[in-house]
């Protein structure tokens, strides 16, 4: 069975089992025609084979990227112009999107990356608060009861036949902290490589991307 054979009922049946804190929303987008649509075109060109990939964890999607078009990483435009699939999404821009198509071609190509590397979050679903992203440690309420539905994600998709010798945590904070707590408890991967977050990079580091990229 091809990846993308798990990836998408996987994306498409995502659902939190708890209710949400007071004021805290969900970038629930997998129910959209036009995301299953464009999730169901990039995840078939680029995910259609059985090789073994190595996982990669964000944080959880953001209102630009991820939140947009279903796919981690990845905003309208690069779906569009790097990945040449043809979409009506807002063209605008997402910073981690920019710096992440730019080392996927650094790296040989995406088909290179894609078929070795497998890009999800450690909280699939993103969330909003006061109308900006929120980053699931951000809020002390969602924090505390999000881990069952990150335990279960993350079991779903080492079912499917991922290496675990390693896997790859952007952001080397809270989100590396947090990942190798539940590792700590779940035992899913011998070795956790923190790298820094596209956003960080490309916010604060930009003289620095092609270091960051050589990384």
């Amino acid at each position: 069975m091809s990846f993308a054979n798990n990836i998408l009922p996987f994306l498409f049946n995502l659902k939190l089992p708890f209710a949400l804190p007071s004021g805290v929303g969900v970038l629930d987008v997998h129910k959209d025609t036009k995301v299953r649509s464009a999730c169901t075109a990039f995840y078939q060109k680029f995910y259609n084979s059985s090789a073994r990939r190595h996982l990669i964890l964000g944080i959880n999607p953001g209102r630009f990227g991820g939140g947009v078009t279903g796919i981690p990483f990845t905003d309208p435009i690069r779906l569009a112009n790097a990945c040449g699939i043809a979409n009506d999404f807002v063209k605008k821009q997402e910073l981690s999107s920019v710096f992440m198509y730019e080392m996927m071609e650094a790296f040989g190509g995406l088909e290179a990356f894609y078929n070795r590397f497998y890009i999800s979050s450690i909280v699939p679903l993103g969330f909003v608060k006061d109308g900006k992203n929120l980053n699931y440690y951000d809020d002390t309420g969602l924090k505390k009861i999000v881990e069952p539905f990150v335990v279960d994600s993350i079991n779903k998709q080492l079912g499917w036949g991922l290496h675990t010798d390693a896997c790859f945590c952007l952001g080397e904070g809270e989100n590396l902290k947090y990942l190798k707590g539940l590792n700590e408890k779940y035992a899913w991967f011998k070795e956790i490589k923190g790298l820094p977050h596209p956003r960080f990079i490309m916010q604060y580091k930009l003289k620095q991307k092609q270091a960051y990229i050589s990384q």
